[in-house]
């Protein structure tokens, strides 16, 4: 039986670009080669797909330049007749080699934020019509636009911090307005994020009028929308991880990562470690050490809210818990997962190489349950239009 060929594709036109490198990696060393022949695809910070071998390594990208002289630009047909990525020639001397294609079985992305994890490359392996992991178009989307996600949690009656929201736009054209309503909705302390960011990059704590203004500032460098949340005071983080596709889904043990700073920054993330530990080099509690009930009840939250936005494959949910009460409010989701939560199925006796053949084999049955859908309906319509029965540049719907 041949092996699948599975493209791992990583990197991306994001902030969280290198945080992306590592899940790649992270990805690649630990697939289980016996069942499939891994394409790398690093995709770089100006947009350009790249293939090859050496892409593998990350002791390599110390040197981007010259990684990238060696590897081989490439780019993935949205044909669905194609199912390749498609290697572009390189010319040397007088001679031309051959455009070369790789067919892809599966697609494994390894994005974290824009253009990767929002539903942009989604939507492209739709048009190649590849089976891919994780999350639809819809999914990736609403999980990553902070504001639609809460939107629906909200609607959905799942416990929430209290927030507003608004545009670059408005504020620059009624700042004092809008300073005004946060004072008095939302008050201090205050979470000011980018709508459409993850990472804890462009996020700030502001406990005054002072603070508000500055993290305003810094949000709207990295989005048109801004949203401001009321800070949970004297409370711990919670994360869960969630595995599934279409009502079968596993909730994993719960963590409580440990912060050197009020909330966790970009470098308690992924800075505090080397090599390609990613996200587990994060000082973490597994499990986290809460009552047994409130550790059940953000498991079943974590599956609601994986549920409600229509998520698949593997996500990782955020929780704020009140230290005193107990009380618990789902923050955020994140449906590509820095180091895809491998640590939290480990601790649940799950290794990475078989998390892997998990997310893979959801991608393939998601895949068929789509391929089911009528897509195309044939209609006399344009018979008609040849023979003249459309006048007037009308149609009927």
């Amino acid at each position: 039986m041949s092996k699948k060929k599975i493209g791992v594709i990583f990197g991306g036109r994001s902030v969280e670009h290198e945080v992306s490198v590592i899940t790649g990696i992270q990805v690649i060393e630990n697939i289980d080669k016996n069942k499939y022949d891994v394409v790398p695809i690093y995709v770089s910070k100006s947009g350009d797909w790249y293939t090859g071998e050496e892409l593998s390594d990350i002791k390599n990208y110390k040197d981007i330049n010259n990684l990238l002289s060696k590897a081989k630009k490439a780019f993935l047909s949205p044909v669905p007749s194609v199912k390749a990525l498609i290697v572009l020639p390189e010319k040397k001397g007088f001679f031309k080699k051959d455009v070369e294609y790789i067919p892809i079985d599966v697609i494994f992305p390894a994005f974290h934020g824009a253009h990767g994890e929002d539903g942009t490359m989604q939507g492209l392996f739709e048009l190649c019509d590849i089976p891919y992991v994780g999350s639809g178009v819809t999914g990736s989307a609403v999980g990553m636009d902070k504001i639609i996600m809460k939107d629906i949690f909200k609607s959905n009656n799942l416990p929430i911090v209290n927030y507003i929201w608004f545009t670059r736009d408005e504020y620059e054209k009624n700042k004092e307005d809008i300073i005004k309503k946060i004072e008095v909705q939302i008050g201090y302390p205050a979470f000011v994020k980018p709508a459409n960011l993850g990472s804890s990059i462009g996020i700030g704590k502001a406990k005054d009028k002072d603070g508000l203004l500055n993290a305003i500032e810094v949000a709207a460098k990295y989005d048109r929308r801004i949203i401001v949340e009321k800070s949970v005071e004297n409370c711990i983080e919670i994360n869960c991880s969630v595995i599934g596709f279409d009502n079968d889904f596993i909730s994993s043990v719960c963590e409580q990562p440990i912060s050197l700073e009020e909330f966790l920054s970009f470098d308690d993330k992924y800075m505090r470690g080397s090599g390609s530990k990613g996200m587990k080099s994060t000082v973490r509690k597994i499990p986290a050490p809460i009552p047994e009930e409130t550790s059940q009840s953000i498991k079943n939250l974590s599956i609601d809210a994986f549920r409600v936005l229509d998520c698949s494959g593997v996500a990782r949910i955020d929780f704020l818990v009140e230290k005193d009460s107990m009380k618990v409010y789902v923050n955020e989701i994140n449906t590509i997962p820095g180091s895809i939560s491998f640590y939290l199925w480990e601790a649940c006796g799950i290794k990475f190489s078989t998390l892997i053949d998990k997310l893979i084999e959801i991608a393939i049955k998601r895949h068929y349950e789509y391929s089911s859908n009528i897509y195309t309906f044939d209609t006399a319509l344009l018979a008609k239009a040849s023979m003249g029965a459309i006048k007037g540049g009308k149609t009927s719907k």
